[in-house]
This record gives C-alpha cells, sequence and structure tokens, in this order.
C-alpha cells in the first residue's frame, strides 16, 4: 500500500508500487478529464525552503488539476522560518492544516527529518545534492513512455555529474533494472562522486564507463540526460565560468547519434542544449515536464489513497 507513505527516496518504493504510479499518470495522460475532482476538499502545503520554479509549479498544478487546494510557502523569508521556528514546529503546524506537504530544503536529509514529525505523508521536492525523488519518477516515466522499457537501455549521463542530485537519484532507480549501461560524460572535475561508483555500479556489478567527450559515444545511446553545471553548487566562480561551457548539445553532434535517441534534461537549461535542437523529434525535455505534472498528479492520489 502507497497510502499515506512518505517519499523521500526513489528508492522507498517498490519496482511493483512505482509501476502503480505510472500505469495510474498513463490513464491521467490519456484522458485528464476523469481525474479532475479526484482530490476534492484535500490540501497540498508546498514549503520551499529554497528558490524552485518547475518543481513548485509542477506540485500545485498537479494539486489544482485534480480539484485540490495549494497553501504554503515559496522562500523561507516568507514564513515563520526567519523568526527562528523549528522543522518539527513548522510541520506539526503545517500538518494540522493539510493532508499531504512537498518539502524543499537546501540541507540534505531535511524532508526525512520533517517525516518524523508530520501527521500527514512528506514529500520530498529536493534537499541540497542528495534526493529528488519525484525528478526520478518524471524521469523513469518519460523513458518508459518514449523507450517503452527500463531494461537493455545505455544511459549517457552527460555535464554535472558531481553535484546533480537527479543525476545520482536516476543512477540509483535505474540501477534496478537488468542490462542497462551507464556512460558518464564530464569533466574531470564534476566526476560522478565515488560512493555512487563504489555504492551502487561497482557493488551492482552494473556496465558503466567515465568519458570526457560527448562526440566520442553519442552513437552509442539509447538515452541522453543532459545537466547545467550549476552555478549555485560552485564554491569557486572561476571554476563555474571555466568549466560551464564545457558541453553544449547541438545539431552537428547530434548527426553521430540513434535515430530513436530520447534526449532528457531535467531544466532549467543554460545553454548546455542548443535551442536549435528543440525542434528534433529526439528532443523529449519539454514533454519530461509536462509528464512530470502528470507523475505528481498520480503520485498525490496515491498517496492520499483517492485511488
Amino acid at each position: 500500500m502507497i497510502k499515506l507513505r512518505h517519499l523521500l527516496d526513489p528508492q522507498d518504493f517498490s519496482i511493483e508500487e512505482l509501476e502503480r504510479i505510472f500505469s495510474l499518470a498513463e490513464l491521467i495522460v490519456e484522458d485528464e478529464e476523469k481525474f479532475t475532482n479526484l482530490c476534492d476538499g484535500k490540501i497540498l502545503a508546498t514549503l520551499f525552503y529554497e528558490p524552485s520554479t518547475r518543481t513548485r509549479f509542477s506540485f500545485e498544478a498537479a494539486m489544482l488539476r485534480l480539484g485540490g487546494k495549494v497553501i504554503g510557502f515559496s522562500e523561507p523569508g516568507s514564513s515563520s522560518v526567519m523568526k527562528g521556528e523549528s522543522i518539527p514546529d513548522t510541520i506539526r503546524t503545517v500538518g494540522s492544516y493539510v493532508d499531504i506537504i512537498a518539502m524543499r530544503h537546501p540541507k540534505e536529509g531535511a524532508p526525512r527529518y520533517a517525516s518524523y514529525y508530520s501527521p500527514v505523508p512528506i514529500i520530498n521536492a529536493g534537499d541540497g545534492g542528495h534526493q529528488h525523488p519525484t525528478q526520478t519518477l518524471t524521469d523513469l516515466f518519460t523513458i518508459r513512455e518514449t523507450k517503452g522499457q527500463f531494461s537493455n537501455l545505455t544511459i549517457g549521463l552527460c555535464g554535472d555529474l558531481k553535484f546533480g542530485r537527479t543525476v545520482h537519484s536516476l543512477i540509483k532507480a535505474m540501477s534496478r533494472y537488468e542490462n542497462v549501461k551507464f556512460i558518464l560524460i564530464s569533466p574531470n572535475e564534476l566526476k560522478i562522486p565515488e560512493y555512487i561508483k563504489t555504492e551502487i555500479l561497482d557493488k551492482k556489478a552494473i556496465d558503466y564507463i567515465e568519458v570526457e567527450r560527448l562526440e566520442e559515444v553519442i552513437q552509442e545511446l539509447d538515452i541522453l540526460y543532459m545537466t547545467r553545471v550549476q552555478k549555485e553548487r560552485f564554491f569557486n566562480e572561476a571554476d563555474y565560468i571555466r568549466l560551464k561551457d564545457s558541453y553544449i548539445l547541438d545539431k552537428e553532434k547530434l548527426k553521430l547519434a540513434k535515430k530513436d535517441l530520447a534526449i532528457l534534461h531535467p531544466l532549467p537549461r543554460v545553454n548546455e542544449i542548443s535551442y536549435e535542437v528543440d525542434k528534433d523529434p529526439r528532443a523529449k525535455y519539454f514533454q519530461q515536464v509536462k509528464y512530470g505534472m502528470y507523475v505528481r498528479m498520480a503520485l498525490i492520489s496515491k498517496l492520499l489513497g483517492v485511488m
């Protein structure tokens, strides 16, 4: 049963439970009108302790499209956090008013800490460089819809693999499926953390290689997951400026790629994907955004037990 549980890590749910969420999301995609009153009378709180546009709007749009309501704050300056209120007190208070909470926080583990005090389900909407489970569910659903399977895929992860929480979460999630190969494409300074290699890839004997040039491997890929070099994750601005243009996907590079390649990106994009690529049928990142709303609609419905 998924009802009344928290989602703090993509692996909190079994493959079978994820499939139930994805099957519901697919039904919503096919006929959204059938689900417009599913959460009538329910309230979602969005507690965002750091800035977000897409994730917050996606949660809010999901709840509103289900017929529910939304309250919350988009940055801590507009809440009692500025007065020194603790996470447990905020969660206990807000949990008295609402049925479910989506929480984003810059500190790793904050949503898990909050879950110990919450009377309602907590959804981790991103905690520092750690986890972003609903983005991972979005990525998985996009792969499911575009490739029709999770197994037997070669997945290229390109850009900032050191600080990118979406990359770390996706590797963990996809490592549960059979015959998946990862190609890790990044500058040396932004390579995947060692713990991802030792605790997941090596431990599960998953096939992977690390390279520095996208052109060397793009022809092998079934999925290309692009990421931006995140300025806010750098301590040294000079390093950011030096690396931010290292990996840009354009039409020329795509000439080498498979005809059925699926290009994903968690967004926002800076300049790592040229705008000319947007017209390519292999570009799935804006479709991915839409899928994210449908996945969150399905997730909210399952956690509240209305489906």
